[in-house]
């Protein structure tokens, strides 16, 4: 299901301790990965410090470029799903400075958009 998901264009969650490798050489000594989600190739990785968006360009993903975005930049960011259940669920977020969302991010069932949405409540309304 979660390629299915991929491939239509819904978030699936990615086991934290698959990425430490990979994102230990960008990480601050104190940083921690919480949760990470991937769309295909793409991926947003909320830790403790920032939200990393992921974004792997070309035919083979062989170029990566990871944004930072320091939680306190985010100036609002909202969660809509099709009721209590999140069959189908919307992650926004949006940027100081601008007036539509920079970062959406669809979700599917089981990869529950309400961890994510924590993740943000947690240190961008600090």
């Amino acid at each position: 299901m979660g390629l299915l998901n991929g491939l239509m264009g819904h978030a699936s969650a990615v086991p934290v301790e698959k990425l430490s490798k990979e994102f230990q050489p960008i990480l601050l000594d104190d940083e921690q990965i919480e949760k990470a989600f991937r769309l295909i190739r793409d991926m947003l990785v909320f830790t403790n410090k920032r939200l990393i968006v992921v974004n792997k360009q070309g035919l083979t993903g062989s170029k990566i470029e990871y944004q930072s975005v320091p939680y306190a930049s985010i100036k609002m960011f909202s969660k809509e799903s099709a009721g209590m259940m999140d069959f189908d669920a919307e992650l926004k977020i949006w940027l100081t400075g601008e007036a539509t969302p920079t970062i959406k991010q669809e979700f599917r069932k089981g990869d529950n958009v309400n961890d994510a949405y924590k993740v943000l409540s947690k240190y961008v309304l600090k």
